[in-house]
């Protein structure tokens, strides 16, 4: 089995949000692998990563970085693989983070999602995956379909709720 997503974080300190990403990918049987790279502390093996990521078969990264975030931009360059950028609150509340992930120059592009939004960045994973993999595209629908019931569910249970001077629309 060749992991189809790269999940990669600027640091293990990183991996208590990442691991939604990996629980996700995990549950929907998506082959993944998860790694701690700096784009500051082993750019050398940033660069070898992001070079050598396609041919090893990976389609997409998810790159997590906090502060400075320079990881999923860095990865970017050196790759034409689509890179989700996930922006890690580690100081300013994450903001430095976001803004660092968001704003990349013309030609190098990173799908970014909200601070430490790993969970959406695996979902973007899949259904980018998904585009050419019937099976992916599928086990999506029916994840998303599943949040649909969830919502239901909780809706009946709200429902059930006693007040006094509820009033229901």
């Amino acid at each position: 089995m060749k992991p189809l997503v790269s999940i990669i974080m600027g640091s293990t300190s990183d991996y208590p949000v990442m691991e939604k990403a990996a629980n996700f990918l995990n549950d929907q049987e998506i082959p993944f692998e998860i790694n701690a790279l700096s784009a500051h502390r082993t750019p050398e093996k940033v660069e070898e990563f992001a070079t050598q990521a396609y041919d090893r078969g990976i389609r997409v990264v998810i790159a997590a970085a906090g502060m400075a975030a320079h990881l999923p931009g860095v990865i970017a360059a050196l790759t034409p693989i689509p890179v989700i950028g996930v922006p890690i609150k580690a100081s300013l509340e994450g903001q430095d983070a976001l803004l660092s992930i968001v704003q990349m120059p013309p030609g190098i592009p990173v799908a970014t999602v909200g601070i430490n939004g790993s969970l959406n960045a695996a979902i973007l994973a899949a259904q980018i995956l998904g585009v050419n993999n019937k099976e992916i595209f599928d086990k999506t629908v029916e994840y998303k379909e599943s949040l649909k019931q969830k919502i239901v569910k909780a809706n009946e249970e709200l429902a059930q709720k006693d007040f006094k001077y509820r009033v229901n629309y």
